[in-house]
Order: C-alpha cells, then sequence, then structure tokens
C-alpha cells in the first residue's frame, strides 16, 4: 500500500502561481509514474498532468499546458506540480496519484493509489 500525501493548495488570485507537492512518507515510489488529477465542484475527477519514473516523460492536459510543470524528485520521493497563471477555473481539489507501471498515463483507472487531495481556489 502506497500512502500519498499532498500540501501546497490554498487560495490565490487570478494569474498568480501555487506549488503542490505530493510525498509517500516511508515509501519510495521511484519505479512509478505518478500523475496530478483534479475535481471542482459538480464536475468528475479529470486529469491534469502525469510523469513518468525516470522524469523525462510528462503529459498534461490541453487545459493547462503551458501553465502547469509537473516534476518529481525521487531523492526527497516528492512529486510537484507548480502551477503558474492560474485561472478561476482551476479552482478544484488536487489529487496525487500513482501507478504500479513506469509509463505515463492520463487515464485514472491506470492509477492504484491516492492522496487525500489538497483544495486549490483561484479568485478573480
Amino acid at each position: 500500500q502506497v500512502q500519498l500525501v499532498e500540501s501546497g493548495g490554498g487560495l490565490v488570485q487570478a494569474g498568480g502561481s501555487l506549488k503542490l507537492s505530493c510525498v509517500a512518507p516511508g515509501r519510495a515510489f521511484n519505479n512509478r509514474a505518478m500523475g496530478w488529477f483534479r475535481q471542482a465542484p459538480g464536475k468528475e475527477r479529470e486529469f491534469v498532468a502525469t510523469i513518468g519514473y525516470s522524469g523525462r516523460a510528462t503529459n498534461y492536459a490541453d487545459s493547462v499546458k503551458g501553465r502547469f510543470t509537473i516534476s518529481r524528485d525521487d531523492s526527497k520521493v516528492a512529486v510537484y506540480l507548480q502551477m503558474t497563471s492560474l485561472k478561476v477555473e482551476d479552482t478544484a481539489v488536487y489529487y496525487c496519484a500513482a501507478r504500479s507501471s513506469t509509463w505515463t498515463s492520463g487515464a485514472e483507472n491506470d492509477y492504484h493509489y491516492w492522496g487525500q487531495g489538497t483544495q486549490v481556489t483561484v479568485s478573480a
């Protein structure tokens, strides 16, 4: 079992930036692809970004491409989501997820371990 803990969410004005972190206390996920997903009020959870086990392969949802950057630091057992130029429509609970595979994926069902989520609220 891999337990994931997200942090870094908060309230920010449109145009601002936030950096989310995801750690797995006591565990390593350096052989796993990781992802970030989000769920806005009244909407389905959606894919945001994914990163492969080496950190070289990444993929983003079109809605965040060019604004968000996913990265990983396996020495710190952490995955990050740097969010810039935030928009009101980025408001959501953001979830970190881990696969049992090394390959990236934008499909929610490909992820086996999930964090509890961290709230990001972007005000106009």
